[in-house]
């Protein structure tokens, strides 16, 4: 039985529901990231006893997924497009700006699908976007390839701002940091491909770049949608 079929215990006396749980871990992995969270924590920030939790979630991990379903609350669209490609795009933007806002969500996006009502929303209005487009299967490696594309962006980018907190070295800074090295190297005469892109490359900003490759990724799928089966 999942945490989503588990009915919550009866009222007591200090108000409490699995709502209020999520909400207080949610914040508390937004300050502090998932190594903030934990019943205990959780248990003290609504001011209870932390047993009076397990009524409502048996274990961290069952928490981490309902915090991972309330989060896609704010993925759904407010009104489902009719064009596939911009389904897909708006889930991969809100996506984008969910993780941005809560950047503990990378670490838990990319792996086995949440079961929770709005993560199942999800996947349902992506899915529905190209029922009758293509057979089955290419669809559903369709939405995998476009859900691939975002979440390794996504997680890249958290990782460099991360880094940016780590090391208290922004990505202009680093660069700089990290100049009389690459140039040193680069002066080798070994990579003459990634001299060329360090030196005549465009510098675009995260925004763009994640918006470009996501085009870039469309038009594949909508190549292969347009492709005459086999």
């Amino acid at each position: 039985m999942t945490v989503w079929d588990r009915p919550e215990p009866p009222t007591r006396p200090a108000p409490l529901d699995r709502e209020r749980i999520v909400a207080a871990a949610i914040a508390l992995a937004d300050e502090g990231g998932l190594a903030a969270v934990s019943l205990r924590k959780v248990a003290a920030r609504l001011d209870v006893g932390p047993m009076r939790l397990y009524g409502y979630i048996s274990t961290k991990e069952e928490l981490f997924d309902l915090m991972v379903d309330e989060v896609h609350a704010e993925i759904l669209p407010e009104e489902q497009p009719g064009d596939w490609r911009e389904v897909l795009r708006i889930r991969a933007h809100r996506t984008r700006q969910a993780v941005l806002r809560h950047q503990w969500l990378a670490d838990l996006i990319g792996g086995r699908p949440t079961l929770g009502p709005n993560a199942l929303a999800v996947t349902e209005g992506s899915l529905a976007a190209l029922d009758g487009l293509a057979d089955l299967d290419t669809v559903l490696r369709a939405v995998e390839t476009v859900s691939a594309y975002f979440t390794g962006a996504i997680r890249r980018e958290i990782a460099d701002l991360r880094a940016e907190r780590v090391t208290g070295l922004s990505e202009r800074d680093w660069q700089r940091a990290s100049g009389p090295h690459l140039r040193r190297m680069l002066a080798t005469g070994r990579f003459p491909a990634l001299a060329k892109a360090v030196y005549d490359g465009a510098d675009i900003d995260a925004d763009a770049s994640f918006a470009t490759g996501l085009e870039w990724v469309l038009d594949a799928v909508a190549a292969k949608l347009a492709r005459p089966p086999a």
